[in-house]
């Protein structure tokens, strides 16, 4: 056996956690396996902050096919078709479209309605959904489109209205800032001195601007340190794109489930 360590053993390691989405579930999961975590939550998932354009399309359905690309957003929809009185012809509306999913989150959520995925994207991009789509005859059909915030995603749509078809998006949810400044700054501070070995960023999105945002974290803390983030005795963790933002070099990546 070899005497360097295991990439799985996190014995001591100091693991910084900016992101919200299930960070208590993730922050245990490094702590059963040694790690000491440090919560520092940057993006909070609200509501649209204007419901009427929800509703609007909701009242839309049943469409011909039904794009989603996230799980957030199928369950947004969700509660907002509830809080409309909306909820039959919401779960009628999923029942009757062609159900066409990115990933396994939307049909994970999908599956909480008891609804399954009737087709995936060949890989869980746009251009996944495109290729996928591009086999069907989509001429003349209604295709409802969940987005996800900072993403119009004009090259989808274009396509679809290329194809003959009418879009109708919708977007259920946005980023907002969830950043406490004492914990940005004991952040900033501990990457600064090297007290992070791991830092688990997770989307390449820019959701929230400013000093709220990692690349703001990353910013304040490389004009102390040089930029030398992430390149401490640990291995830096998470989304290759934010990190090659910040001049460093990711060193781990977790694989696609």
């Amino acid at each position: 056996m070899s005497d360097q360590t295991a990439i799985g053993d996190l014995s001591c390691r100091q693991i910084a956690l900016p992101e919200t989405r299930q960070i208590e579930q993730l922050a245990w999961m490094l702590e059963q396996r040694g790690a000491e975590t440090f919560r520092c939550p940057m993006v909070a998932i609200k509501d649209a902050p204007d419901a009427t354009p929800v509703r609007e399309w909701l009242l839309h359905l049943p469409f011909d096919d039904l794009i989603l690309f996230t799980g957030e957003g199928v369950r947004r929809l969700h509660g907002f078709a509830q809080r409309f009185d909306l909820e039959e012809a919401f779960r009628d509306g999923l029942r009757k479209a062609r159900k066409i999913t990115r990933g396994p989150k939307p049909e994970r959520a999908l599956r909480e309605l008891g609804l399954k995925s009737d087709l995936r994207a060949a890989e869980p991009t746009t251009d996944g959904l495109i290729e996928t789509l591009s086999a069907h005859d989509l001429r003349g059909r209604r295709v409802g489109v969940q987005l996800y915030p900072g993403n119009p995603n004009t090259k989808l749509t274009d396509f679809l209205h290329q194809a003959g078809a009418e879009s109708d998006t919708v977007l259920p949810y946005v980023y907002v800032s969830a950043a406490e400044d004492d914990k940005v700054i004991e952040l900033i501070d501990r990457m600064a001195a090297a007290g992070v070995d791991v830092i688990v960023p997770f989307a390449a999105d820019d959701r929230v601007g400013g000093a709220g945002s990692l690349n703001g974290v990353v910013a304040g803390a490389a004009k102390d340190d040089e930029g030398r983030l992430f390149r401490n005795e640990g291995a830096a963790f998470g989304d290759d794109a934010v990190v090659a933002r910040a001049g460093n070099d990711q060193r781990v990546c977790p694989t696609a489930r």
